[in-house]
């Protein structure tokens, strides 16, 4: 080795653990924008905030061991660039750029001689085989009764049964959109009188007040989930032109200003979450249907499957991977399900005792199930129906809750 154990302790700026396997793992995070290391060694190489320069040792000899490890998993956002500081690596020159660009990846380099120099032993990407729990509860929103903007909010539980009116904060309007953001929480945005404004609903069922507003002021716009704990709202009208503009929300509920849209602009649309991931818009004033990566990015027009309809809700269910569109232009109870693919199904006919509407909202709860209220019949209603894992629409419930149309939903809270 190129030093011993006492010489590498004196060059760090953190404690050493020593491990059984021989390497001594470096205590101290490293978040820095660059970083030389020493032989020997293991360190935990977080880019959450910036990428990373690391510096291997100048001299080195056959079988010196350095260890690098994606501490956050954000390799794949800010690179971690390696600088063999005059040795050759792999066989190259130090001309050679050598990054690393895979969340969850490691790196296990050993030290050959001077003709191969550095050589990554191993070079692997560990897999984040854990999602977010299923969220439990959920939270109808806001809403509109005869062209009057209302802030009351409705609570679901995690059996599915809506609560009373609750006082309202932030400014009262409807046709906003809304979706689940961080895994456990949601926002609310835009909505009548074409305003920007956001309220942020908390793992409590909290609504915050009103946050200044990011992108263009809209209404009638549609919002969906995607990436396991992040959103986008897209779509919508000003009164006087439709957008095709996505604004995506981050996991800790900031939007972002427009980006360029994809897909015909259009507003009265709808969206909601499949795959565990993704997202899918759908429907609208465009018979059109476009999907949403697992990274934010909204696809080009997928031709429309089914009665193409406005004023229609949809919602994910079965923890995610499977969503519906439901109801729709004057008072359709048809409904489309949507598979773990994205795949939109033909029309299902209305269930017996359903009763057609438009302007309802839709989300998930109870971890695999889904719920949706609201809306009008020519005259504004608060009846519901819950969705089972299997997409099955019940029969109405006598409605809670101030009758309204133009409403907005979102899941949230782990705990039942």
């Amino acid at each position: 080795m190129s030093g011993t154990i006492e010489s590498n302790i004196s060059n760090q700026s953190g404690s050493i653990a020593v491990t059984p396997a021989g390497i001594n793992w470096v205590s101290s995070v490293v978040t820095a924008s660059t970083v030389t290391v020493v032989a020997g060694n293991g360190y935990w190489i977080n880019t959450t905030s910036n990428a990373c320069t690391i510096t291997l040792p100048a001299s080195a000899e056959a079988g010196d061991n350095i260890v690098i490890v994606d501490y956050a998993r954000t390799w794949g956002t800010n690179a971690v660039t390696l600088d063999s500081n005059g040795l050759n690596f792999q066989g190259q020159a130090d001309t050679f750029t050598v990054e690393y660009t895979t969340d969850g990846q490691s790196v296990n380099l050993i030290y050959s001689d001077s003709t191969k120099g550095w050589i990554p032993l191993e070079d692997d990407v560990v897999a984040l085989d854990h999602g977010n729990p299923p969220t439990q509860r959920a939270a109808f929103v806001f809403g509109q009764v005869g062209g009057t903007g209302k802030n009351i909010k409705n609570l679901v539980g995690s059996n599915g049964v809506i609560a009373s009116d609750a006082t309202g904060v932030g400014t009262a309007r409807g046709a906003l959109a809304a979706t689940s953001y961080g895994g456990d929480k949601g926002v609310f945005a835009y909505g009548s009188g074409y305003t920007s404004v956001s309220n942020l609903l908390n793992n409590s069922g909290v609504i915050s007040a009103d946050v200044t507003g990011v992108g263009t002021a809209r209404d009638l716009l549609a919002a969906a989930p995607f990436g396991g704990d992040k959103g986008v709202f897209y779509g919508g009208s000003d009164g006087q032109q439709s957008f095709n503009h996505r604004n995506l929300v981050s996991n800790v509920g900031v939007i972002a200003s427009n980006a360029t849209g994809a897909g015909t602009a259009r507003y009265v649309l709808a969206g909601c979450g499949f795959g565990g991931d993704q997202g899918i818009f759908g429907f609208g004033d465009s018979h059109k249907t476009n999907k949403v990566s697992n990274t934010g990015v909204v696809s080009a027009d997928i031709t429309g499957t089914g009665t193409n309809r406005t004023a229609l809700t949809a919602t994910s269910y079965n923890d995610g991977q499977l969503g519906i569109f439901l109801f729709g232009n004057s008072t359709l109870s048809i409904t489309n399900l949507v598979n773990s693919s994205g795949v939109i199904a033909a029309d299902t006919s209305g269930v017996s005792g359903v009763t057609g509407r438009r302007m309802p909202s839709a989300t998930n709860y109870g971890g695999d199930k889904a719920i949706t209220a609201f809306g009008t019949t020519g005259s504004v209603t608060n009846l519901s129906n819950l969705i089972s894992n299997t997409g099955v629409v019940s029969a109405d419930t006598t409605g809670v809750g101030t009758a309204r149309e133009q409403v907005s939903a979102s899941s949230y809270s782990y705990s039942a």
